[in-house]
């Protein structure tokens, strides 16, 4: 390690109390003297889960696609999941005892039996996220013509990455995990300009196409094989709150989209309200905030640009 330069410590003396004051900080500080898991250690085990979901495709694992791995690596693999599991309580357990602290969780059960009861339920949903994770790669491979391969959209769609991080956060946040769900969303909205909420419940086979700029909020729903293009919003239409002016929280905000609807870009769909009736197609850059029957078709009356001719030299033509 290199010497510290001595003007660095003599203007170190503000950072200093600043660390001081963020260690007193009930956001920040110790409980009980075991440290709550930073955000690089979610986003390991969310790494860790993802590399069983799709060994050697996405995650931390060699191999190929799910099952269909060597025999070579597979011992590997098979040791996986236990340290993974391992890792995951042990990211739980010390949230939920911080939240318990807090009176956050609740009190008839002790942090240790949520976290371990959260670990034994997620795992046993392994089945179900990974039949899952098969349709939505079907969609998007059936969906989109550019695709080559199955293996191509698992390896490199933002869309289907932020799919698959969205399950396993919504299947902790189900379980009532505090935290860990919200930041392993958030670490792929990050990474993939795609913001969906672990809150929102979303169908089988579901598509997010090119997927920048997708904001899909908290108690949205969503039914099988819906399909979003990039830009779309699925948001709430206004904040209710109390009679002491505080945000109302936990109450339906978003709306809701039936099986097989198509939204096209840049629509904005808002308010909890608000429900797309099944096999309809929203067109690009509308704005709804009502409802709208099954098998309808949405859209902005088309509009008319104004077209000018022009020559080499840059001078417009009538």
């Amino acid at each position: 390690m290199s010497t510290v330069e001595p003007w660095i410590k003599e203007n170190l003396e503000q950072w200093k109390s600043v660390f001081e004051a963020c260690s007193r900080c009930p956001a920040t500080s110790q409980i009980k003297g075991a440290a709550l898991p930073s955000q690089y250690e979610i986003v390991k085990v969310l790494n860790g889960l993802i590399g069983l979901l799709f060994p050697g495709c996405l995650g931390q694992d060699g191999g190929a696609l799910f099952s269909e791995f060597s025999q070579e690596n597979s011992a590997s693999i098979n040791h996986n999941p236990e340290q993974v599991a391992q890792s995951l309580y042990e990211i739980i357990f010390p949230i939920c005892r911080y939240y318990s602290s807090r009176a956050l969780l609740p009190a008839e059960k002790e942090p240790a039996e949520v976290a371990q009861e959260a670990v034994k339920s997620f795992l046993s949903s392994g089945g179900e996220l990974r039949e899952l994770l098969r349709e939505d790669i079907r969609a998007a491979y059936e969906g989109d013509p550019a695709a080559r391969s199955e293996l191509e959209v698992v390896m490199s769609y933002p869309g289907l990455y932020a799919i698959c991080v969205h399950r396993i956060a919504h299947q902790l946040f189900k379980l009532g995990v505090p935290l860990v769900p919200r930041v392993m969303s958030e670490y792929a909205h990050s990474h993939t300009g795609i913001d969906i909420h672990p809150g929102a419940t979303i169908g089988s086979g579901f598509f997010i196409d090119h997927g920048t700029g997708v904001v899909i909020g908290e108690t949205c729903t969503i039914g099988k094989n819906v399909k979003l293009y990039q830009g779309v919003t699925l948001g709430a239409l206004s904040f209710a709150k109390d009679e002491k002016g505080n945000l109302v929280k936990g109450n339906k905000r978003h709306p809701d989209v039936e099986d097989n609807v198509i939204i096209y870009a840049g629509a904005t769909i808002l308010g909890g309200e608000t429900k797309i009736g099944h096999d309809s197609v929203i067109g690009g850059n509308v704005w709804l905030i009502h409802s709208v029957p099954p098998f309808s078709k949405v859209y902005n009356s088309q509009p008319s640009p104004t077209v000018k001719s022009g020559s080499a030299n840059g001078v417009e033509k009538a």
